[in-house]
């Protein structure tokens, strides 16, 4: 009376064959990566390209503020890799590009050496 009998039940549907639980795994995730893509991928790639420029472009004259925070004013232009920078009255110091955070206010353009005939 409290025991039950056990019925084995046989399976009446075919089993997934595993490229149609491929397909929806590719199916479930395209538009995933889609979205990242544009939402993620595209915008750092157009904000490192644009620092790039601006890092690429620094001349003498440009305010800049370094990654401790200094604020100073670019002397000297040495390299691709470092610029001069001057701090305070006097006090200069060589950063590397890459560690400057920030251009605030752009130079005079470089003065080209040109000969005036009077």
């Amino acid at each position: 009376m409290f025991i039950t009998e056990a019925f084995a039940q046989a399976a009446t549907t075919p089993a997934a064959s595993g490229t149609d639980s491929i397909m929806q795994m590719v199916l479930l995730f395209a538009p995933l990566m889609v979205v990242w893509y544009f939402f993620l991928i595209r915008p750092q790639r157009a904000q490192a390209k644009k620092r790039q420029e601006t890092l690429t472009s620094i001349r003498r004259g440009d305010q800049v503020v370094l990654g401790g925070g200094l604020v100073g004013k670019v002397v000297k232009v040495i390299d691709d890799n470092e610029v001069e920078v001057e701090i305070a009255d006097g006090i200069k110091v060589r950063a590397i590009r890459s560690y400057i955070a920030e251009v605030r206010v752009k130079g005079e353009p470089v003065k080209t050496d040109t000969v005036v005939k009077s």
